[in-house]
């Protein structure tokens, strides 16, 4: 009797238990197994009545009258952080301004019908020790700065406006008298450039006509993108919707992307020695990157890594739709550059893009810099799943062993159309198939 006892006891707990696994959601993780935090699902909208007294900035002198208004808007800025913190309110009109700097209390709202409008005048943005293009060097700062800032909000239904037609004008102008001229030759600044910060929530805003990169964010961790709309016409180079920047714990959920550049681009560092932090301290890895629920118009890609990156781990983009595209996930391989992407999913993607997957090397500023060969990169633990796409090609992976090496790539459940449907599977070492179709064909699962 004992025994049955403890035998229906054992069962009854074990019952209890397979239940009480039933009744829990599935786990939510990162590629690598690592269970995603739940900072991650914390997805309630700022409450600015929270973050202290507003301040609107017509009431400071500040107009919507086509002047130049920096000065004014950096002295309120200022004397709000000497009074422990509060709001700066935007109210509809449209006010210019240079590069205005946030302190350590201090937020921006953009009421709708609110413009801030960065100045054609690259005058108006002092030169400065900055990070860009995978260096820290002097160069220009954003329209919109933050940096060291513990509780950054940037909030509302207005827009920055970078006014980026006169420099992306000057950029081709120089650019057909030097077709070598790059990016530091014309110089223009960003939109919005967040460094060395924690738990930064920008929500709702629009982000367009960036003169180069609209949003660069750099050395910060705890970062939540959420409801942005970031734009940018055909013919303005080089304006990347999102840069992130040797982050950690980054989400952006709910934005939609259009550019003339890539949409999210992951950076960290460039050069032969850009993995030794002895001689490049200002570089670091991307981890914990996930970009969900957005949606895609035109762009260079959805998902770049590179080309000034060294290492990202853990990048999840899921449940979004693509709308043109030119590729769906980019491995830019620098070859001037030791690289590294590892644990990456794509997942529960539709739409349309060019490329399915493309991944080449990448030389066109390559400087080694008297290294004597091209140091290697590699791809690994890759899975691209539950994606209905048309594209016009669906396996566009270049074979140049010298310069980079894919490893453990997984395509699961994938419904394709691709003009040109060519697939080279032994250009990735230990390559899993699982109920993929290819313009309606099934592809052989066989190694």
């Amino acid at each position: 009797m004992k025994r049955f006892l403890i035998l229906l006891i054992v069962s009854a707990a074990l019952l209890s238990s397979f239940a009480r696994r039933k009744s829990e959601p599935p786990r939510d993780i990162f590629p690598d197994g690592t269970e995603i935090p739940a900072w991650f699902r914390d997805t309630l909208a700022v409450d600015l009545s929270a973050l202290g007294k507003q301040y609107r900035i017509t009431d400071y002198g500040v107009q919507s009258d086509g002047q130049i208004y920096t000065r004014q808007l950096q002295a309120l800025i200022d004397q709000v952080a000497e009074q422990g913190g509060g709001v700066i309110v935007v109210p509809p009109g449209i006010y210019h301004t240079g590069a205005i700097f946030f302190r350590q209390g201090t937020h921006l709202h953009l009421e709708r019908g609110a413009v801030l409008r960065g100045s054609t005048e690259i005058h108006d943005f002092p030169v400065m020790e900055t990070r860009i293009e995978g260096q820290t060097c002097k160069y220009y700062p954003g329209v919109v700065n933050a940096d060291s800032i513990d509780g950054f909000t940037l909030t509302g239904q207005g827009t920055i406006d970078g006014h980026g037609q006169p420099y992306w004008k000057a950029f081709w102008q120089r650019r057909s008298w030097n077709p070598a001229c790059t990016n530091k030759d014309e110089q223009r600044p960003r939109l919005l450039y967040i460094s060395n910060c924690r738990n930064v929530r920008v929500e709702g805003v629009t982000l367009q006509n960036s003169p180069f990169w609209t949003f660069h964010i750099y050395r910060s961790e705890r970062v939540r993108l959420q409801g942005l709309s970031i734009t940018s016409p055909s013919r303005a180079p080089s304006t990347d919707a999102i840069d992130i920047d040797a982050c950690r714990d980054v989400l952006v959920r709910t934005c939609y992307m259009s550019v003339d550049d890539d949409a999210i681009a992951l950076k960290g560092g460039k050069g032969p020695w850009a993995d030794d932090p002895q001689k490049m301290p200002g570089n670091g890895p991307n981890e914990n990157i996930i970009i969900e629920d957005c949606r895609f118009g035109f762009s260079h890609s959805c998902l770049t890594c590179g080309s000034e990156s060294i290492l990202n781990h853990n990048i999840l983009l899921r449940r979004c739709r693509v709308e043109g595209s030119a590729n769906l996930l980019h491995l830019k391989m620098r070859t001037d550059t030791p690289q590294q992407y590892e644990y990456i999913t794509v997942e529960d993607i539709t739409g349309r893009a060019g490329n399915f997957l493309l991944a080449m090397a990448w030389s066109q500023f390559a400087d080694l810099q008297g290294r004597p060969t091209p140091p290697m990169s590699y791809g690994s633990n890759v899975t691209m799943r539950r994606i209905k796409l048309e594209c016009d090609k669906f396996f566009n992976v270049a074979n140049q062993p010298q310069y980079f090496h894919l490893s453990n790539f997984t395509f699961a459940d994938l419904d394709v159309q691709a003009r040109d449907s060519t697939f080279h599977r032994e250009y990735v070492e230990g390559l899993t198939l699982r109920n993929v179709r290819v313009n309606g064909q099934l592809l052989d699962t066989r190694q």
